[in-house]
């Protein structure tokens, strides 16, 4: 008996049958069987699927004599015949990840369960990408004892990421219906109405193939029987809860018709005619009648919107409102704005409330406005359109300037009143280049800028001129301008291949190492670097600005990354990375970073390197780090080269050099004058206008917002870990967030908490942030050392604690014991001492007192000057 049979349904494929075959047949769980079950192909399927049968003893073949016109039949048969005490299912088109199957057993047999379910990924065939399916439902390992206590989990109604106890299925009776489409709707409903207890796993179990031009049930939306087929089977499936005694499941099983089935069908509507539109609400109607009020309220607001319309038979209104829910979520043409509440479009009805998404309490920078193309032509290269501009939430001030924003271009327009509250522009412009257009509007208060898309029809024939094409994009039908689809010349295809070839970071490692045999480096030139060229911040600025203020003779450069950072006024920069780049680093006699120039490039003999670094705290560093403590020589001793490079390192702190110079081997001069960053701190002096250009109200407290990463979670976003929602329900009419992710993270809040987040990621200056604001929340961050300065209110979000110092970073102190502030776990915890924070702040001034001891007892504003002193001294 195999451990595991693979059911592969099939039908009129013989192309790819062979594909998913080979990727069970190469599964690292080798005792299994393939069952390849053919629901009556008339291709050469039979063929392909007998030569595959008689090349490994595994496959067998099973075929039906009538075609039965959907997945059921053949997935019964399949199931009928498997061998093994546990089965999974396989599309032709698709494919299983090499460990799916011993993993997903391993697990079954571990936790008893009736099956186990794993993470499902969409990989796009044209690029190869993998797009998983709501992580967010698999992000944790865990066994769930009844659907009840995870609703949302209908959600994954899927029948190829599971694997099968058999006997339970055999046992329990469930099978697939054989008269429907979306059977695996209505079977994963019984599944989880019967099984007694289930598991989830995290890693991808499946590869879910999407071809350009696909064709299969589930991408053949357009055909109004598929949504019969669909609402069918979500009826089919409230039927099954009600049978199993599990009738107060049905409304999260609708919950699931409303979040996913739905938006299959409204996502696209924006480029349906009104025919079609009328035809798909008169259908899938009558279901959305039977949903109560309380499962809309848990849907997106647009979503509720558009069910509303659909019951009131509004479609042209509907088509519009579904143009809301993809892209750049367009506003609406008009809102009404009563009693504190905002509703879609001109009429007042609790199903087109809109307040969940906070659109009229937006920043101006983040409001939104809707401009729609209403005429457009093209003729000899320039673009003349006519744009309907609605602003629906009375954003728009009387004194402001108007602008087509084309890439880095920005082209005047004057808007003119329309007479419906709207505007109409006309705008002429010549692309050149790809673009999204966007028209803005600057407000002359403040400076202040808002811009949003141009939305054309989705009908729209794209137009080819010599500076681009003129098209839609997406399901929203935006305007964009893509490059046009030429092939290059092939002088140009030559020299092309060639910059690539005599690009590569090899060559250019290459080439420096010559250069530094036969060039001396300058003593007036100085190579600048911050954060690996994100930004011109940090202590390398604070040190620049303090040369330039004496007026020393040496010239800076400064490396910048491709498209960030903005330079001093009157500084020469480089790309980091380019040709440029290298020549300087093998002429400058300076350099000066905060993070660490390119590891493999030796230092030019008689340059001197002063190493800033970029803070202090508790975290593990150098050797003692994930990525350098493990037993690997090559990382170990690259960075080890690295550091023997420095010439000089800046140590904010006895503490610092305690933990940070013998965790990186460090053996040269230690300059303890404090952080030249820090010293804006210990002045308060402002690099900028943070209130102005946050739009931090005036009369609300203000609290930072600054988590480091997660090692294994980088760019993930999950350093986000307290509850943004529930603290902008509870302290909203008090407070304001200034939400500073590390440079690393990836994560942008959504836009409804705008009002009440103020995303700053991107912001030069971490000091503003520091000086502006009223207290910090943070985890494990350097910058609790940085803002001890300031004396303010500090608080620790630390519910991964035991994780992080065990298993994630590791750490060098116990934080819960040296904190100058409260350490809480629970954003309820959080919210309650944001409400007590003067008594919280003075029930830890000892510790506060000792903290600051610690850290910034060398910290008394004259380091930069001190440093310039000891380090560039010889260049006076």
């Amino acid at each position: 008996m195999p451990d595991c049979t693979v059911v592969v349904i099939t039908y009129n494929d013989a192309r790819r049958l062979p594909r998913a075959v080979r990727s069970v047949l190469g599964q690292t769980l080798r005792d299994l069987e393939v069952i390849i079950s053919d629901d009556a192909s008339t291709d050469d399927t039979p063929r392909v699927a007998a030569e595959l049968a008689e090349s490994d003893p595994r496959v067998r073949y099973l075929r039906r004599e009538r075609n039965s016109g959907g997945c059921g039949a053949p997935r019964n048969d399949g199931l009928d015949a498997a061998a093994a005490p546990y089965a999974m299912f396989l599309d032709s088109d698709d494919e299983l990840p090499r460990h799916a199957c011993k993993s997903l057993l391993t697990e079954i047999e571990r936790t008893e369960a009736d099956f186990v379910s794993g993470q499902i990924s969409r990989l796009y065939e044209w690029n190869g990408r993998l797009h998983p399916y709501y992580p967010d439902l698999f992000a944790r390992r865990r066994v769930v004892a009844d659907i009840r206590e995870e609703p949302e989990l209908f959600l994954d109604s899927f029948s190829t990421n599971k694997l099968y106890d058999v006997r339970f299925l055999r046992e329990s009776g469930v099978r697939f219906p054989e008269d429907i489409h979306y059977e695996d709707h209505v079977f994963a409903t019984e599944l989880y109405a019967r099984a007694r207890r289930f598991a989830v796993v995290p890693w991808v179990v499946y590869h879910w193939h999407r071809a350009r031009a696909g064709s299969s049930i589930s991408l053949s939306i357009k055909e109004m029987d598929n949504v019969r087929d669909r609402v069918a089977a979500a009826r089919r499936s409230d039927d099954v809860l009600r049978r199993h005694g599990a009738a107060d499941l049905v409304p999260a099983r609708q919950y699931r018709f409303l979040r996913q089935d739905l938006r299959v069908y409204l996502n696209p509507l924006p480029g349906r005619d009104l025919v079609w539109t009328k035809e798909f609400a008169a259908v899938v109607r009558p279901y959305l009648e039977e949903i109560p009020d309380e499962v809309y309220e848990r849907v997106d607001p647009l979503v509720k919107v558009c069910c509303r319309l659909i019951m009131d038979d509004r479609v042209e209104d509907l088509r519009i409102a579904a143009g809301c829910l993809t892209g750049p979520r367009a506003a609406p043409r008009a809102a009404v704005q009563l009693g504190g509440r905002t509703y879609w479009g001109t009429t007042v009805s609790p199903g087109l409330d809109i307040t969940r998404l906070r659109l009229a309490e937006l920043p101006f920078s983040a409001s939104r406005l809707r401009h729609e193309v209403a005429e457009l032509t093209a003729e000899g290269g320039t673009v003349r359109m006519t744009v309907r501009t609605f602003d629906p939430f009375g954003v728009l001030p009387v004194d402001r300037e108007a602008f087509l924003k084309l890439g880095g271009r920005r082209v005047p327009i004057r808007p003119r009143p329309s007479g419906d509250g709207g505007y109409v522009t006309e705008v002429l412009f010549t692309p050149d280049g790809a673009c999204e257009p966007r028209i803005g509007f600057t407000r002359a208060a403040d400076g202040l800028t808002t811009t949003d898309r141009l939305i054309v029809d989705p009908a729209m024939t794209p137009i080819e001129l010599p500076g681009g094409v003129l098209g839609p994009e997406g399901h929203a039908a935006y305007l964009r301008v893509r490059r046009p689809a030429r092939r290059p010349a092939l002088l140009g295809r030559v020299k092309r291949a060639l910059v690539r070839r005599l690009g590569t970071p090899a060559m250019k490692l290459r080439a420096y190492k010559l250069l530094i045999k036969v060039l001396r480096p300058r003593a007036d030139l100085a190579l600048f670097e911050s954060d690996v060229g994100k930004g011109c911040t940090g202590s390398p600025r604070a040190v620049y600005e303090e040369l330039r203020r004496r007026g020393l003779p040496v010239e800076v450069v400064w490396s910048v990354a491709k498209g960030r950072g903005k330079a001093p006024a009157g500084a020469r920069t480089v790309r980091r990375g380019g040709w440029k780049y290298v020549w300087t680093l093998a002429r400058a006699g300076y350099w000066v970073d905060s993070h660490g120039f390119p590891l493999d490039y030796p230092k030019p003999r008689g340059t001197r390197y002063l190493q800033t670094w970029h803070g202090q705290g508790i975290k593990s560093i150098g050797f003692d780090a994930p990525d350098l403590r493990g037993d690997f020589d090559k990382p170990r001793a690259r960075w080890r080269a690295a550091v023997a490079r420095w010439d000089a390192l800046i140590s904010p702190s006895a503490e610092f050099s305690r933990c940070f110079v013998p965790s990186n081997g460090y053996r040269g001069p230690v300059y303890r004058h404090g952080t030249p960053r820090c010293d804006a701190l210990v002045k308060g002096e402002l690099a900028g206008d943070p209130r102005r250009r946050l739009e931090l109200p005036a009369g609300k407290k203000v609290l930072l917002y600054a988590p480091t990463y997660r090692d294994r979670a980088k760019g993930s976003g999950r350093s986000i870990r307290v509850d943004l929602e529930l603290m902008a329900a509870e302290l909203s009419g008090e407070w304001v967030v200034i939400l500073r992710t590390h440079p690393v993270e990836r994560y942008r809040p959504p836009e409804h908490l705008l009002p009440f987040v103020r995303p700053a990621g991107g912001y030069p200056e971490i000091n503003d942030l520091m000086l502006v604001s009223d207290a910090l929340l943070t985890d494990y961050s350097s910058v609790m050392c940085d803002y001890a300065i300031t004396g303010k209110p500090m608080l620790f979000f630390v519910d991964d604690w035991d994780e992080y110092r065990l298993t994630e970073r590791g750490v060098y102190h116990d934080l819960l014991s040296i904190a100058p502030g409260p350490c809480v776990t629970t954003t309820e915890e959080l919210v309650e001492r944001l409400r007590d924070l003067p008594a919280g702040h003075a029930a830890h001034a000892g510790r506060y007192a000792a903290f600051r001891e610690l850290w910034c007892a060398d910290e008394r504003g004259d380091a930069a000057a001190r440093v310039v002193t000891d380090f560039f001294g010889g260049a006076a």
